[in-house]
């Protein structure tokens, strides 16, 4: 296997989320947020990671929904609540939630709105493939 170490197409980079472009807008397959992919193989100089931001409007929501890699969520600002596998956590600024590949999670924004990171251990977000329980609000 190749080391990404000799790859002349990976390099150190900085990225300002303001000038990435918003997705998700009318998306109502995921839900009601928005987000902004920061690193992913199609679009930066990167391998191994998909990092991006997500936003939600004070009650916004992301629709249940299951994908084969493990996903983390980092709360940013507002808060909310993850439910995994119909276990529900708190999100708000400072913690951090780990989802197993393939268990359904979704989440709802608190009355303030919420922000978060979120991140894969793969090299190109857009090769995630999503399988929503439903669509609509939670």
């Amino acid at each position: 296997m190749p080391s990404h170490t000799s790859d002349p197409r990976l390099r150190a980079f900085t990225v300002t989320e303001s000038e990435t472009p918003v997705e998700g807008q009318g998306d109502r397959e995921s839900g009601d947020l928005t987000w902004r992919t920061l690193i992913s193989a199609n679009r930066t100089p990167s391998a191994e990671m998909s990092v991006g931001v997500a936003h939600f409007t004070p009650g916004g929501y992301l629709n249940p929904h299951r994908h084969e890699p493990a996903e983390f969520y980092y709360g940013l600002t507002g808060s909310g609540i993850v439910t995994v596998d119909g276990e529900r956590f708190d999100i708000k600024p400072g913690i951090a939630v780990y989802i197993p590949g393939n268990r359904e999670h979704g989440i709802e924004a608190g009355h303030e709105g919420l922000s978060l990171l979120y991140g894969f251990a793969r090299d190109d977000y857009d090769t995630i493939a999503y399988t929503f329980t439903h669509s609509g609000a939670p």
